[in-house]
């Protein structure tokens, strides 16, 4: 970790509001206090710096980009091959726990362009559109002509979208949640009555916990100087999505900084709203067979008859325990689920 870094947030000003003790209005002062004092005097990123950069690491060159993915090779050279999409506030490292359980398999993680270890994002029109051409493309480069594809969040939505393009080459899809924009064209009529429910318990969320959607979406260039000049703004910003969308103790200390870190090394705060600044184009419904995890403590679990809806959900798993990184969170419970979907080929 740099100096410069270090002596940044040794000079905080530190901010207090009238809810600076309230944990329903944003990380608490107190917690955010703790953490920044320990990134400052007590944490090392070099140890982590070393172990990330000793994963299999490659870069394929598609068109005009280039995709840097970890790509961890089965001794089996004819071993199912998974891909694993990650979604934001994270990176890469959501498959970290994952990675050791799945060895006997070929996987693919790619670091999605404009999130942290892909090469700089200086240009727009990066939408989950386009990213999944680029992993598609990636995928063949690689030659992997068949795959099980495994994701939540915005990889979720870019899981979605591969498969839908690629019906021939996406095996099955491994999902955690259904992309959000298909809540904005149901159709409450042809719904189970439970999916309604459900379509009024995510406005619900939405209005309540989604003002960092509208705001990423449709102010990044101003968001992007406040969190990527100021660590402090940094860490609050990330570090209030990571503890509340996870289960308790999802996190140690140097985990959550290790995190946060990655955005401040590689600078890719602002490059990582690209997806929810771009427009998405996305199929009605997706007939790639699928296996639905939920995990309790995401951030609004669906039931099944509205996966269904936009989905060909062939098992549909109910976890007692994990939360929106549930690959970090239960790595176990995660590496199992994508195996069940890996069996649904043939």
């Amino acid at each position: 970790m740099t100096d410069e870094l270090r002596e940044r947030l040794r000079r905080t000003r530190r901010v207090h509001t009238p809810w600076s003790v309230d944990g329903t209005r944003g990380v608490t002062g107190s917690r955010l206090d703790a953490l920044l004092d320990h990134w400052a005097n007590g944490y090392d990123w070099a140890p982590h710096e070393r172990r990330i950069d000793a994963l299999p690491w490659v870069t394929v060159r598609t068109g005009d980009t280039e995709l840097r993915l970890i790509h961890q090779r089965s001794a089996d050279p004819g071993a199912p091959v998974v891909v694993l999409l990650h979604g934001w506030p994270d990176s890469v490292l959501r498959f970290e726990r994952l990675l050791p359980l799945l060895m006997d398999l070929h996987v693919v993680v790619p670091a999605l362009p404009g999130f942290p270890f892909a090469p700089a994002l200086t240009t727009p029109g990066m939408s989950a559109n386009r990213i999944a051409r680029i992993v598609a493309d990636a995928l063949e480069q690689l030659g992997h002509a068949r795959y099980t594809v495994s994701g939540g969040d915005v990889g979720g939505t870019v899981a979605e979208l591969l498969a839908a393009a690629h019906p021939d080459r996406v095996t099955a899809l491994h999902l955690t949640n259904v992309a959000p924009q298909h809540a904005f064209t149901a159709d409450p009529a042809r719904l189970a009555p439970d999916a309604v429910a459900y379509l009024d318990r995510a406005a619900r969320w939405f209005r309540a916990e989604g003002g960092y959607i509208a705001e990423q979406s449709t102010r990044p260039n101003t968001l992007a100087v406040a969190l990527g000049d100021s660590p402090a703004g940094l860490a609050a910003w990330l570090v209030e999505k990571l503890e509340s969308w996870s289960d308790a103790s999802a996190f140690t200390p140097d985990e959550l900084l290790t995190w946060v870190t990655a955005y401040w090394v590689t600078g890719t705060i602002g490059t990582s709203f690209a997806t929810y600044t771009e427009p998405v184009e996305l199929p009605a419904r997706i007939g790639t067979p699928t296996v639905f995890s939920v995990f309790p403590h995401d951030t609004k679990p669906e039931p099944r008859s509205y996966a269904e809806a936009f989905l060909n959900v062939r098992a549909y798993v109910e976890h007692p325990a994990g939360g929106h990184f549930a690959a970090w969170e239960q790595p176990a419970a995660y590496a199992a689920d994508v195996r069940r979907a890996i069996a649904l080929d043939g």
